[in-house]
């Protein structure tokens, strides 16, 4: 994904992103997460208040929803035990979830933190339209909603990140990212 999207530093203390920007303030936390925490689809959709800790700056993932072909959506645990995690909250990024978290998250503790207009659940075929909406303008129509991960991953591992971060905040092996880890901190090659 070319970083004109996310912003000009690839760095979420930009306050400008144009495409959190483009798909609206309802949703504007959910694009910056997806990229900058590395969430899935699934894990952000079936995030609740009482997973985010604004004070200690982490969200916890241990369930997640996906949409069955027949349309219904379904809630459970990650697909692997490395799924279950915590994932440190770019401070950079704290202001735009208090304030979601503020306007638009279900009101109860354990309410959803992402839902539609209307107070639905998060459906991957309601959000499309947003993310189309949302890229169009920006003159991309081949951009993936789980781009933003592998991006915010890509970034992560260029300003730093160890191996060891990198497969914590993606909750796999990360090998596609250990190439731009630092050297100190990979992982030794096979003798």
């Amino acid at each position: 994904m070319p970083r004109r999207l996310l912003n000009a530093r690839s760095s979420p203390s930009n306050r400008s992103s144009p495409i959190a920007d483009g798909v609206g303030p309802r949703f504007r936390a959910l694009v910056l997460l997806a990229a900058f925490g590395s969430l899935r689809w699934g894990e952000l959709a079936a995030l609740r208040r009482d997973h985010v800790d604004l004070d200690t700056g982490t969200i916890r993932i241990d369930v997640s929803a996906i949409e069955m072909s027949n349309g219904q959506r379904v809630t459970g645990p990650p697909k692997s035990a490395a799924g279950k995690r915590t994932v440190t909250i770019p401070a950079p990024i704290l202001l735009d979830l208090r304030r979601h978290v503020e306007w638009f998250a279900e009101k109860e503790p354990g309410g959803l933190l992402f839902v539609g207009p209307k107070g639905a659940a998060l459906r991957r075929c309601n959000f499309s339209r947003v993310w189309r909406r949302g890229t169009r303008h920006l003159g991309v129509s081949d951009l993936h909603f789980h781009d933003l991960r592998h991006t915010g991953n890509v970034l992560a591992a260029e300003t730093g990140a160890t191996f060891r971060e990198l497969m914590d905040r993606t909750s796999h092996a990360a090998l596609i990212y250990s190439m731009l880890a630092p050297a100190e901190t990979k992982p030794s090659p096979m003798p």
